[in-house]
């Protein structure tokens, strides 16, 4: 057996701010995937991948009892399909913002979910939302909190706006420019980052007014001014806002950003070459960087292993 394919994703804008409500924007990443399968001699790590999924499959049988309304799931064949060894295989790195955890989320949805709403509906806006409230519930077990996105981007494989908490719609993005000079990419910062303890850290400060207006007045407000830059195809004033909100990010999410990035960071916003943010909640994985010459990004960033996901 082998299932259909979920893809990982990348939030463009909206890490963090989509908590309080800010525009976020994100897009599928073809280059990782994963699916369900089933194989006849185990490996190490498919057998730790079984193990995984007994235990989520224990989670969603409390999560079905304790809201039976939410969402339902033939458990009786997810449990048979462990029996005989199903795994998670996914090229998808963990701890690394790209969405591991939603193309798992994904995929069992997809495969054991009764009366599940299919891609292949009219994705109204009600739509939409009741998915990303069942995805939010069934990503918790992996971070505590979740917002449902992830595993909604990988699911319909689509880009998805948020204009806010209560109202996302699927959306087209601006045809890449092949040979661009411009473009998103990746840098690979060598750490796993764990969602948990940086969520943690950002309701801490959340306590504090000043955090608080920071993230209202600039956080927000250049997160919007990008999403609505990015989906107009207003390059020059993109990365104003991105400059903007690079700034902002190192000011005040040091904590999120790896010790021995800041000064790399630093250099982006001073030389112009490249600004950088983060890719999910930080703390490790992968850091995003917006660049007007790939080129000159790329001399700059030598030292680092850089993916480009889009150009300009």
């Amino acid at each position: 057996m082998k299932g259909p394919l979920f893809y990982s994703k990348i939030l463009l804008f909206g890490e963090y701010g989509i908590i309080k409500d800010s525009k976020g924007l994100s897009i599928p990443y073809n280059f990782y995937n994963g699916a369900l399968k089933i194989s006849e001699n185990e490996t190490e790590v498919q057998e730790e991948s079984n193990k995984n999924l007994r235990k989520y499959a224990a989670f969603l049988q409390k999560l079905q009892k304790e809201q039976p309304t939410l969402v339902t799931f033939d458990l009786d064949n997810f449990i048979a399909d462990l029996d005989r060894g199903m795994y998670f295989d996914s090229s998808i790195p963990q701890g690394y913002g790209v969405g591991s955890s939603g193309a798992l989320v994904a995929a069992i949805y997809d495969k054991y979910a009764l009366d599940k709403i299919t891609v292949l509906e009219n994705l109204s806006r009600e739509k939409l939302l009741s998915l990303k409230t069942i995805f939010a519930e069934m990503e918790s077990f992996f971070h505590g909190k979740s917002s449902g996105l992830d595993p909604l981007n990988s699911y319909l494989s689509i880009p998805i706006l948020i204009n806010s908490k209560d109202n996302i719609e699927a959306t087209g993005i601006p045809a890449q420019e092949s040979n661009g000079k411009g473009g998103v990419f990746l840098i690979d910062s060598g750490l796993v980052g764990e969602t948990a303890p940086m969520v943690q850290i950002f309701m801490e400060n959340m306590k504090q007014e000043g955090f608080r207006k920071m993230l209202k007045d600039k956080f927000v407000k250049h997160t919007d001014a990008c999403v609505d830059d990015f989906l107009n195809g207003d390059v020059k004033s993109l990365f104003t806002n991105i400059k903007q909100l690079s700034n902002v990010v190192l000011d005040n999410f040091k904590p999120m950003i790896p010790k021995q990035f800041h000064q790399l960071w630093k250099k982006g916003i001073e030389t112009n070459a490249y600004y950088l943010k983060l890719c999910g909640s930080g703390g490790g994985g992968y850091i995003l960087g917006f660049t007007e010459n790939l080129e000159k990004a790329k001399e700059a960033l030598k030292d680092h292993k850089i993916e480009v996901v889009y150009n300009f």
